[in-house]
């Protein structure tokens, strides 16, 4: 019987600030980074789990020490025992006494969490061979409820209501999954939009995007507004109007300040406003919200939790919900998130800038078109074109649609290459700038 045996946990970064790839208004330099777990397992069939959370350089060191002091609550811990009870790993580190003290659920505690409970879902996928959006989807409403954890959340959600969600959506499977694997899941690209591009890049990057068939555009806002204002009229001038323009401010503006600047911004007809404020704020967003309608708000990226999202959604405070597959604690409080938004109607588009998200975000959206979405056509996933390379799975884009992953696990491998080249400090990459 198959076991976890060893737990690795590597600090990997990638020099991105060089190119100011993933500019925005509150991280001007980032260098996109993972603290990147690996899973050993024992027996004549040994299997490799993979999983990382996201960072943007300094710190990732932080979230390599929090996977380190959790890691040993997994070792011994057996496939089978995994297999039947899918909510086993994240109970055990979410619920352990003395670590909740240094979170509870948010921080760097928790986004340790993501990686270790994302490699363990890597680890299962492979163990049967599927890829995580299908391994999700073959399981039955009553595992899918399993996976999540209703406690905090069950005056928003009843694990009752969570069924007939899944039931619902599930009326329409063949059509959803018919239409998933012939045309994939509608994107929208970043990569034009970086903060600290020049004009003449974020010119050509649109007009190369426009050519490839990309109808959705975001732009990073959160500067000076005049220069944000020239800017956005530049990306419409290239784009045109009938594509659609997302912009993003990455928490930069108070709350009458996002209010006045979006008054300005809707100049250029924006479909929503990311991040305008603290994420923390939840009245502030909906007092946001309410006051540039019908520009709507999107954020989600920086929610610790699956608590703040409900809270989010009862107040009203945004029009499409953004999850991160890192920022929250793995998959299966992703799939508690998927379930509240279908439970109050908002669409979920989900944020992938930066190293790996854009592998783990293509099989939650899968799942959520072919099992929970109310409308799985209001389904957008981001794109940002960074780093792929340095995966073993890495997504497919084809005339502006992530193509469904067919290799077993989550997509979260990085190649045995690129970790002795960008694995930091030792890394032949890092040692050649010292």
């Amino acid at each position: 019987m198959a076991r976890i045996i060893d737990v690795e946990v590597r600090d990997v970064r990638f020099p991105t600030s060089l190119a100011l790839d993933g500019s925005d208004a509150m991280n001007p330099d980032p260098d996109y980074s993972a603290a990147y777990v690996t899973l050993r397992t024992d027996g004549p069939e040994a299997v490799t789990g993979n999983g990382f959370t996201f960072t943007i350089g300094r710190g990732n060191e932080l979230c390599v020490l929090a996977c380190k002091s959790m890691a040993p609550m997994l070792i011994g811990l057996e496939l089978d025992d995994l297999r039947a009870d899918l909510s086993l790993v994240w109970n055990a580190l979410v619920g352990d006494s003395q670590f909740r003290w240094v979170g509870p659920e948010k921080g760097v505690i928790h986004l340790a969490t993501a990686a270790l409970v994302n490699a363990v879902w890597d680890l299962l996928a492979k163990a049967e061979g599927k890829p995580i959006w299908r391994f999700l989807s073959d399981l039955t409403a009553a595992e899918i409820v399993s996976i999540v954890d209703f406690r905090y959340i069950s005056d928003a959600l009843t694990p009752s209501e969570a069924m007939d969600l899944i039931s619902e959506a599930r009326s329409t499977n063949t059509l959803r999954e018919r239409d998933l694997v012939k045309d994939g899941l509608l994107a929208y690209t970043t990569s034009a939009g970086w903060l600290g591009y020049e004009d003449d890049k974020v010119r050509r990057l649109c007009r190369e995007a426009v050519d490839d068939g990309w109808g959705h555009f975001k732009v990073k806002v959160g500067g000076d507004i005049v220069e944000d204002l020239r800017r956005c009229r530049l990306v419409r001038e290239e784009i045109g109007w009938d594509r659609a323009l997302m912009l993003d401010a990455n928490q930069k503006w108070g709350i009458s300040e996002s209010i006045e600047n979006m008054r300005q911004l809707a100049e250029v007809s924006p479909l929503w406003i990311e991040e305008p404020t603290s994420p923390d704020d939840i009245l502030g967003h909906a007092r946001i919200l309410k006051a540039i309608a019908p520009v709507g708000v999107a954020t989600g990226e920086m929610v610790h939790n699956r608590i703040m999202f409900k809270q989010m959604l009862q107040a009203n405070a945004l029009t499409y919900l953004q999850i991160d597959s890192c920022r929250l604690g793995g998959l299966n409080e992703v799939v508690a998130v998927l379930l509240l938004a279908a439970k109050f109607d908002v669409p979920v588009v989900p944020h992938a800038g930066g190293v790996g998200l854009c592998e783990y975000v293509q099989h939650i959206a899968a799942f959520d078109y072919l099992t929970i979405a109310r409308d799985p056509s209001k389904i957008l996933v981001e794109y940002v074109d960074h780093l792929h390379e340095h995966f073993v799975d890495p997504v497919r884009i084809e005339n502006a649609h992530y193509m469904l992953p067919t290799a077993p696990g989550y997509s979260a491998s990085i190649r045995d290459e690129s970790l002795e080249d960008f694995t930091f400090p030792t890394g032949r990459i890092w040692m050649s700038r010292s």
